[in-house]
C-alpha cells in the first residue's frame, strides 16, 4: 500500500534523546509546569479583506524601514525568510520554514537514501571504527571489513572529528570518490581504499534473534521502514530453518516518527483488516481513513505473539503503529508512556525557495483516540533501572511541554515525564528482558497475549 507521503515530525528534544549513548540526556523536571501555549480566541471571526491588506501594508512599511534605516545594509532575502519562519513557527511547534540549503537533507531523511559508500560506523578514540559494511554497497565490494579503523579521510586525519563530521566527509554526490586510510588488525601497514560513492539505502530496521524470538528494532519511519520489517521477518524465518517463530518484539523506543504511509504499511504487516489510523483536518481533502488489508506477510505471522516496546521517545508515526496494534489487540505494549504527538505535517515544496512544513491534521487511532499531548499508555508499564547519575535526567514530559502545542486530544494530557533511557547492554535492558520472559512464558500478565477482536475492530 503506497499513499501520498505525509511526513510527521517530532520535537528537537526527542531527537536529542536518540543520542543517549553518545551525549547528554534531556533533563525534564517533573515538578516544572509545561510552558503556557498562546491563548486562542473562543471564536475566530473572519477578517475583512481591508483588514488583511492593512496588516500586509504594515509588514511592507516595517520591511522598508529596515532596508532604509538599519545601521548596516540588511540582507533582504534573509529578512523575508525570517518572516516566513516566524509566521509558520507561530502556529505550533512542528510547523516551520525549510531553507533551500536544508531541503535536500530533509528529503534524504524522508527517503532513507543518500550518496555514500555503505558502512555503519562509530567514533572510537582517535579513529572511526567500521561496525559493518552494508551488503552489496561500494564499501563491501571493495573489501572494507568490520572492525577496520578509518584514520584518514581524503588525506585528513579523523583525530578530533565528531561522528557527524566524519559522516559529512564520507557522504557525497553519487559517482564521486572518497579516499580512506584504514588500519586493520593483523596487517602491518595502513591500507588505502578509493571508493566510488553510490546510492545507499540506510537501514531503518535491524533484526536480532534471541533464540526463537525475533527482536526487530525500527529506528525511523523513512521509506525503508516497511521493507526493513518485511526483510527482518523473512530473515528470521530463514535463520530458524523450519523451526516455528515463538514471538516477535517490535522495538519502537526513541523512534521519532516519519512517513504516515510507512506507519500504515508497518501496521498492515501485523494486521489483517480494519482501520490503522484516521486523519482529520480543517480541509476535508486531508481527512482520511487508512485500512489494513490481508496479505501473505500478515498471514505468515498471524499466530505469532507480538510485543511492542515504547517509551517517552516513541513519537508520531511510532505512536500510530503502537496505537493501531493496541486498539486491535494484536500486540501487548510494554514500557513507558509515549511522547504524545498526535498531529500530521505536510512538507510543501516551494521550488528554489525551499519548502514549508505545516500541520494539516490531527490523527486518531482505530478506537477514535487522539493522543495529542497525552501519549499512549503501555499495557504493562516496566521501568528501566536508571543509573544513579542519570536519575531525574532521563525523562521527557513530551508534547504536553511544548509551547504552542495544538491540544485537542481526547485523552488526559501528560503531567509527568516518561523515561527515554535504554541501556546499551541488552542484558541490562529491563523492558526487553521482560518482553522476552512474557513470550517465553517465564512471567505472566493478563495483558499478554491480548484477546484479538480483529473481526470487528476499526469498523
Amino acid at each position: 500500500m503506497r499513499l501520498t507521503p505525509i511526513r510527521t515530525a517530532v520535537s528537537a528534544a526527542v531527537l536529542f534523546a536518540l543520542g543517549l549513548a553518545a551525549g547528554p540526556l534531556i533533563a525534564q523536571d517533573n515538578t516544572t509546569a509545561p510552558a503556557a501555549a498562546p491563548e486562542t480566541p473562543a471564536a475566530n471571526t473572519p477578517r475583512t479583506p481591508d483588514e488583511i491588506y492593512s496588516d500586509l501594508a504594515l509588514f511592507g512599511e516595517v520591511f522598508d524601514r529596515i532596508r532604509a534605516q538599519y545601521v548596516d545594509v540588511p540582507d533582504e532575502k534573509q529578512l523575508v525568510h525570517a518572516a516566513l519562519q516566524g509566521m509558520l513557527s507561530s502556529l505550533d511547534p512542528h510547523s516551520n520554514y525549510i531553507e533551500p540549503s536544508d531541503y535536500d537533507e530533509v528529503q534524504e531523511d524522508t527517503s532513507g537514501k543518500f550518496g555514500g559508500i555503505g558502512i555503519e560506523m562509530q567514533v572510537e578514540q582517535d579513529s572511526i571504527k567500521v561496525i559493518s559494511p552494508i551488503d552489496e554497497t561500494p564499501a563491501a565490494k571493495i573489501g572494507i571489513l568490520a572492525n577496520d579503523l578509518i584514520v584518514e579521510i581524503d588525506g585528513v586525519s579523523v583525530e578530533g572529528m565528531t561522528e557527524q563530521q566524519a559522516i559529512d566527509k564520507i557522504r557525497g554526490e553519487v559517482g564521486t570518490k572518497v579516499k580512506l586510510t584504514i588500519v586493520r588488525e593483523g596487517v602491518t601497514e595502513p591500507l588505502t581504499f578509493e571508493v566510488t560513492r553510490d546510492i545507499i539505502a540506510s537501514r531503518a530496521a535491524r533484526l536480532t534473534m534471541e533464540d526463537d524470538v525475533a527482536l526487530i528494532r525500527l529506528a525511523r519511519f523513512s521509506e525503508q521502514a516497511f521493507v526493513g520489517i518485511e526483510k527482518s521477518i523473512n530473515d528470521a524465518e530463514k535463520q530458524l530453518a523450519g523451526k516455528p517463530l515463538k514471538g516477535i518484539i517490535l522495538d519502537l523506543r526513541n523512534n521519532p516518527g516519519g512517513l504516515v504511509d510507512q506507519a500504515v504499511s508497518v501496521s498492515d504487516a501485523f494486521l489483517r483488516q480494519g482501520a490503522v489510523v484516521l486523519t482529520r483536518g480543517r480541509d476535508e481533502t486531508v481527512s482520511s481513513r487508512y485500512d489494513a488489508k490481508p496479505d501473505d506477510l500478515d498471514r505468515k505471522i498471524a499466530d505469532v505473539p507480538l510485543v511492542v516496546l515504547i517509551n517517552g521517545g516513541s513519537a508520531s508515526a511510532a505512536e500510530i503503529v503502537a496505537g493501531a496494534l493496541q486498539d486491535h489487540k494484536r500486540a501487548t505494549l510494554v514500557g513507558t508512556r509515549s511522547f504524545g504527538k498526535g498531529s500530521v505535517q505536510s512538507i510543501i515544496p516551494l521550488g528554489a525557495d525551499g519548502a514549508m512544513r505545516m500541520t494539516i491534521a490531527r490523527y486518531y487511532t482505530p478506537a477514535n483516540r487522539s493522543i495529542q499531548a497525552a501519549g499512549i499508555q503501555p499495557d504493562i508499564q516496566i521501568l528501566q533501572d536508571v543509573p544513579p547519575e542519570l536519575k531525574g535526567k532521563d525523562e521527557l514530559l513530551g508534547e504536553a511541554a511544548l509551547p504552542g502545542q495544538i491540544g485537542g486530544g481526547t485523552e488526559q494530557q501528560a503531567t509527568v515525564g516518561s523515561s527515554v533511557y535504554v541501556p546499551a547492554d541488552p542484558e541490562k535492558d529491563t523492558q526487553l528482558q521482560y518482553a522476552l520472559k512474557l513470550i517465553r512464558g517465564e512471567v505472566t500478565d493478563p495483558a499478554f497475549p491480548p484477546k484479538s477482536d480483529q473481526a470487528t475492530a476499526g469498523n
